[in-house]
């Protein structure tokens, strides 16, 4: 079969590789969709010091159909159509064992999610981890709900979902992205403002008068954490999911009273609650379509921050 495999030397490289045997508690997938990650990215960037082994199969955002059954697997069956939870019982697919960025994947069945009937495995494919990692951040790590001030930093391919996840859980939500062509979407998904840097939320005039936000989820992460702690009030919550910097610097004066969480992944259960959402039309990201031999090339877009929402590749027909 084929896969797109990290080689070293930060180079991905398609190959042909043998066909996934079942460890006792995993099942084979044929793989149908994968989204692309800036996670990817990074782990091309990182490279073979953090990787077990060479060649590694990259792709940590995945959906397909059972195949075949691991001796100890229970409650599924060939057949069913999954997506995968990248932050689950297994090692993270894509670093530290092999990811669905080909025809087939092996996955522990304790980390499946089941896809419901008529949702289409695109949107599942990028549930599992875009979808996932923004909504458990927005909603089961920063508590959005009802009569809250959020703010959204990035209006990416996890930004959209966090954004309209909290939308639906009542909050008012402020976005800041500096791609002005991303502002209308946002106000598509109830944004009531936009602005390009989140240091726009804070009175130029009287900065240590702070921001009234309740909360900010970053997920960005470049020069945004320290513009995200000036704008929240006493007692708000920063939440970190975005890693754009490997390290950050807080002014110590502004975090009293304050607090930052980062928030990594989610759970199986986040899955299914925004595979319901996006079946029932609530949740509607934007993406595009690419093919599995385009992966390459996606992956060099994500690096050169060319894309819009999110790029899945649909494949395994």
């Amino acid at each position: 079969m084929k896969a797109w495999q990290y080689v070293g030397d930060h180079q991905i490289r398609l190959n042909e590789i043998p066909e996934p045997d079942p460890a006792p508690t995993q099942v084979i997938i044929d793989v149908k969709a994968a989204g692309l990650c800036h996670s990817d990215v990074m782990y091309i960037e990182v490279g073979e010091s953090a990787m077990p082994f060479l060649p590694m199969t990259q792709g940590h955002e995945n959906a397909g159909v059972i195949t075949a059954l691991g001796s100890e697997v229970t409650g599924f069956s060939v057949g069913d159509v999954v997506g995968v939870c990248s932050s689950g019982v297994q090692p993270p697919l894509g670093m530290f064992t092999p990811g669905g960025f080909a025809d087939k994947l092996a996955a522990d069945y304790r980390d499946l999610a089941r896809v419901p009937d008529g949702l289409d495995l695109a949107l599942a494919a990028l549930a599992t981890d875009a979808g996932m990692t923004s909504y458990h951040a927005m909603i089961k790590v920063g508590g959005a709900t009802k009569g809250m001030k959020v703010g959204v930093i990035g209006f990416g391919g996890l930004g959209q979902i966090g954004a309209r996840a909290a939308v639906l859980a009542g909050a008012e939500v402020h976005v800041a992205e500096m791609k002005e062509e991303a502002w209308q979407n946002a106000r598509e998904v109830g944004a009531v403002s936009c602005v390009k840097d989140a240091s726009e939320w804070v009175d130029a005039s009287n900065p240590r008068a702070g921001g009234d936000f309740d909360l900010i989820v970053d997920y960005a992460g470049f020069d945004t954490t320290q513009k995200a702690v000036n704008a929240i009030r006493r007692g708000g919550k920063v939440v970190q999911v975005g890693l754009g910097r490997p390290t950050f610097t807080i002014a110590t004066n502004t975090i009293l009273g304050k607090s930052i969480e980062g928030s990594l992944g989610g759970t199986v259960a986040d899955i299914e609650e925004v595979f319901d959402l996006m079946l029932r039309g609530e949740i509607t990201p934007g993406y595009e379509e690419i093919s599995f031999d385009q992966i390459g090339e996606g992956l060099e877009r994500l690096k050169n921050n060319q894309v819009l929402g999110r790029l899945v590749a649909v494949f395994g027909e």
